[in-house]
Formats: structure tokens, sequence, C-alpha cells
């Protein structure tokens, strides 16, 4: 049974900001600390990512547990009130960040989805280090040269059949 009224709970979830969350304030201020520029919130790009990366080709999705359904984390419990409502409301927002990092990786943006509970302070220092690793890996590994045997299997060049030097047939070639 819920301990507040339905317009004590009405309003207590309109509350809730999407954007400028804590989680996502704590990701952004470590990022900027360490070097990297970003956009909030790119209108273009499918799902409006929390942060978006141009020089990495990389988006970010700071997501609270509860809202899309953290599986196996102890802030994501159902409400025990319209139980109906909020299994289908964070289901719709399950298959919708699926669709939304599926379009993004079509497009060639990597996706990295941080959560709340990975932001607590026993684990936010870890957390944070790994992203900027990951965003290193990233950087290192979309800018990495080719060595000559990766081109070798992708040639695919339409030539004239060599005979043999020196012993070419100049009426073939004529016709």
């Amino acid at each position: 049974m819920d301990k507040l009224s339905k317009e004590q709970r009405h309003h207590c979830m309109a509350a809730i900001k999407g954007k400028d969350t804590k989680p996502e304030l704590l990701v952004r201020k470590f990022l900027f600390s360490r070097g990297f520029r970003y956009r909030l919130n790119h209108p273009r790009l499918p799902g409006h990512p929390d942060i978006v990366l141009r020089k990495y080709r990389t988006v970010i999705f700071v997501n609270g547990c509860f809202w899309h359904g953290h599986q196996g984390c102890k802030y994501f419990v159902l409400p025990k009130t319209n139980v109906e409502f909020w299994s289908a409301k964070i289901e719709r927002n399950q298959k919708r960040d699926i669709e939304e990092q599926q379009e993004l990786a079509a497009m060639g943006w990597h996706c990295i989805t941080v959560w709340e509970c990975q932001l607590k302070p026993k684990v936010r220092q870890r957390t944070l280090e790994s992203l900027v690793y990951t965003l290193s890996r990233i950087f290192v590994e979309d800018r990495r040269v080719k060595s000559y045997e990766d081109y070798e299997d992708d040639l695919r060049i339409v030539a004239e059949e060599v005979v043999g030097y020196g012993t070419v047939d100049y009426e073939t070639k004529i016709n």
C-alpha cells in the first residue's frame, strides 16, 4: 500500500527530472575534468543521448535503474501498486533504448550506458575510470592504421592476364 495520497505521489513523480540529473552531472564533470569535450542531448541523434562525444563517435546514456529497468539491480523494484502500468512503461522504455542504440550503431556511433547504481560512492571512481579507458580505446581503434596484410584480402583488382614477362602476345592485345 502506498503511504502517500494520489496527489502527493503525482507531485513527487512529476518533480523527477529527465535532464541534468545528479548521475548525469557526475559523469559530465568527471569527463570535463579529464579533458573530454562533449555536447548535451543532441537533437539530431536518435534518443537525444545525454552526452555526445563527436571526436570519439560515441554517445553516453546515463540511465536511472528504476526508469530503464536495470535487471539484477537492487535499485530496480517494481512498485506494488498499479503494477500493470509500471511494468508496461518500463518495458516500453527498455524497447525504446534498444531501438535507439541499434539506430545509432547503424549510423556508426559507439553507445555506452552508465547505470545510476554504477555511480554510487563505493564504485563511482572505478566506473568513471573504466569509462575514460573505454573512450581512449575507441579513439585508438578508430584511428588505427591498417597493416598491409589487412588490405591484401580486400583487394579485388580487375587486370589483364599476365602470360609471363616479355612473352605478351601482341595480336591478342590489339583485339
